[in-house]
Parts: structure tokens; sequence; C-alpha cells
């Protein structure tokens, strides 16, 4: 299995039934700070509704915390609850996010869809 495949595996946590990812680990993965990726999920609010991302509640990053190890470094030293984000927020954060990272991820996303029904056509 890849190596960047294995990464992200180890970033996505099951929160409220849902298998999310937490702002700042998306925000590594995009080559962005934290604070700039959920800037831009301000400002596109209307991209983001709430089956797309959401606030840890407190008790929800206490019970992380004591969970995962990786949790407690991932957080280390906020100020701030983290948001997480659904499978639909990961792609929609693509497309909001101005990083060559985030860019090159939406353009393999979409050639990787027209080569999907590409060839759902022809069967």
């Amino acid at each position: 299995m890849n190596v960047q495949i294995q990464k992200i595996e180890k970033m996505i946590y099951q929160i409220r039934e849902q298998k999310v990812m937490l702002d700042n680990d998306l925000a590594d993965l995009y080559g962005v700070e934290t604070k700039y990726l959920n800037r831009q999920v301000k400002r596109n609010s209307n991209r983001f509704p709430s089956e797309f991302m959401f606030k840890l509640t407190k008790h929800e990053v206490d019970c992380l915390r004591c969970q995962f190890v990786t949790f407690k470094t991932s957080i280390a030293g906020r100020k701030y609850l983290p948001y997480v984000f659904t499978e639909f927020g990961v792609a929609m954060l693509s497309g909001v996010l101005n990083s060559n990272q985030a860019i090159n991820c939406n353009i393999a996303k979409s050639s990787g869809w027209c080569v999907f029904t590409r060839d759902i056509e022809t069967y």
C-alpha cells in the first residue's frame, strides 16, 4: 500500500457516525495554513453545509485525545475547537483553496471522474 495513502488513513476519524478529517490535517495535505483553510471555508460557507463539515465539541475533542495519540499531536496548542470535514467537504475544499497541491488534487479528481464516466458509457 502506498505510504501516502497509509498516512491519510491515519488522519481519518469516526465521529458522529461519520468518517471525517481534521482541518489542520487537511491544511497540511493541501499545503496551506489551517487558519487560511478555515478562512476560505467561512468565505465560501454556502458550499459547506452541515453534511460536509462541523465543529467538534469540547467533549468530542477530549474523548479523541484519550483514544488516539496521533490526535493529541494533531491538535496540540490550538485555541479553538477544530472543524472536521466529511468526504464531501474534503472534495469541496480542493475547489476553494488556491494552492498548487489543492489545484492538482482537483484536477486529478476531475480527470478520474471523466475516465470513470467514459468507461461506464462504453460498458
